[in-house]
């Protein structure tokens, strides 16, 4: 008995907590939809279906080139992904497998650049990419997000994790680090590849820091600088518009995450390992 009004207990929880999380994604929602700002100011907010209308989103276009803002978010965010997967998953082999002289230096290196935030290093890194003359292009949010001491550590731990027999088998057939990464390694990484594509992509995705400070041109801006445009200099625009955009920039990280999040189930049951 009292094992059942535990898991109820559990279980109503998890639904509160679910609900909590879940409330202000389906105001936004809401909010997109709405016909008049004057329900998006009532307290406590509602969430009924009354007055609904698709006009907000050709809003959106209208006072600002959001689908620019879009395709400059999905360029800089993917390739960011892409590079950092590659990067990340080589150096914490590296890191996890090699041997080599200085390894726990290097590693404590990249651990500690964990602690420096990007306000503290975005006045050095605007004066390279200056000098690089790359300022006021997408390169410029590019190349600072190819790394990831994160990603590293993420994945070394992972790679610590898997059998070294696995490895040790494919030596014996004659196989080198590179063709044992790639052949043994990589397909039994996804979960951790998978988690970290997610992470990746969802920052950079959000980031507003690093275009604000780069780029001048408003072509040439990401989505979250876009969202603020938006909201007008002192926060003066509708809040029905200001819903819809930001509705239209959630569906490509829920997708991003649905997506990512299958791969992993099928990952763990393909590799039979408990992770």
């Amino acid at each position: 008995m009292s094992r059942i009004l535990a898991r109820i207990a559990t279980f109503a929880i998890l639904v509160v907590a679910a609900l909590a999380i879940a409330a202000p994604f389906l105001w936004i929602f809401r909010g997109a939809f709405s016909a008049s700002d004057a329900e998006l100011y009532k307290l406590p907010p509602t969430f009924s279906p009354g007055n609904l209308t698709a006009g907000n989103f050709g809003k959106v276009t209208d006072q600002v080139p959001y689908f620019r803002f879009f395709v400059n978010s999905l360029i800089v965010s993917t390739t960011i992904t892409a590079a950092q997967i590659i990067t990340c998953a080589t150096a914490a082999y590296a890191f996890a497998r090699l041997k080599f002289r200085g390894k726990n230096v290097l590693f404590a290196v990249v651990i500690g650049s964990l602690m420096i935030p990007i306000q503290v290093t975005i006045v050095p890194l605007f004066l390279v990419m200056s000098k690089l003359e790359l300022t006021n292009t997408l390169w410029a949010l590019i190349l600072p997000g190819i790394f990831s001491g994160f990603g590293i550590f993420l994945l070394r731990q992972h790679f610590l994790a898997l059998p070294a027999e696995l490895e040790e088998a494919a030596r014996i057939d004659g196989a080198g680090h590179l063709r044992t990464f790639v052949r043994v390694i990589l397909p039994l990484s996804g979960p951790s590849i998978a988690t970290l594509g997610i992470l990746c992509f969802t920052y950079w995705w959000n980031d507003l820091l690093l275009p604000l400070v780069m780029i001048s041109d408003t072509d040439r801006q990401t989505l979250p600088v876009g969202l603020v445009l938006l909201a007008g200099r002192f926060s003066t625009g509708s809040l029905g518009t200001i819903a819809a955009g930001i509705a239209m920039a959630i569906v490509p990280v829920l997708i991003v995450f649905i997506a990512a999040q299958r791969y992993i189930v099928q990952s763990i049951a393909s590799s039979g390992l408990k992770l």
